[in-house]
């Protein structure tokens, strides 16, 4: 008997600094519900953004063609986000293919701003890190409008309580709800938690679901 998702991929993309493991949870409950999940880790420390997309995105996208997707969702935390948008300047998803981005750093976070003038930190995180400032110039901010129904989940409870006196408002401990936001999203979202396990949180799965099923977050 064919399900409601067959034909139906999801690409999960980690954040910065993370592993798939860190979207296991999720995978699980997409699989549950009949969708081919395609959760691998990049190194997302280690490569430039346009390396990132290259290497990892663009042969995921093209594993799901090949095996006759006619949707392919992509599902991204944090820095993932980044990748999809960067990706979709100059490709496209098949119709019907949503985006759901968990505590994207849309317009750059004030952490980056703050940590990317010291070595460490140029050394641990790499060069796509580089690229998450809030500056006009940043890559968040020179990115295109995407062509793809997309939803925003933002958290605004701080896991990170030592960077509380680098945002002006409400933010997850990385980023903010308000660098969360994309103009061309379709519905946005805030739950009570912060940047590190919001991708495993109940409430963020249960939206991402509903998301993906509908086109819309569940009030």
């Amino acid at each position: 008997m064919k399900k409601p998702t067959d034909g139906e991929f999801v690409i999960l993309l980690h954040g910065l600094g993370r592993t798939r493991f860190s979207m296991n949870r999720l995978a699980r409950k997409l699989e549950s519900l009949g969708y081919s999940v395609l959760n691998r880790d990049y190194p997302s420390t280690r490569r430039s953004m346009h390396e990132l997309v290259n290497g990892y995105l663009i042969p995921a996208v093209i594993h799901c063609e090949t095996h006759e997707a006619h949707r392919i969702h992509v599902v991204t935390h944090s820095m993932g986000a980044i990748l999809v948008r960067f990706y979709l300047q100059n490709h496209h998803l098949p119709t019907g293919s949503r985006v759901v981005m968990i505590s994207p750093p849309n317009h750059g976070s004030e952490v980056v701003d703050c940590l990317k003038k010291f070595r460490l930190f140029r050394r641990l995180f790499g060069p796509a890190a580089l690229h998450l400032g809030t500056e006009a110039a940043s890559l968040p901010n020179q990115l295109g409008r995407i062509d793809c129904e997309t939803g925003v989940i933002a958290g605004d409870v701080s896991s990170d309580p030592w960077f509380s006196n680098l945002f002006r408002g409400p933010n997850d401990g990385k980023v903010s709800v308000q660098s969360a936001r994309l103009e061309e999203m379709q519905d946005f979202m805030v739950v009570r938690c912060g940047h590190t396990l919001i991708m495993r949180s109940s409430a963020t799965i249960g939206q991402v679901m509903a998301f993906l099923q509908h086109g819309r977050f569940n009030r």
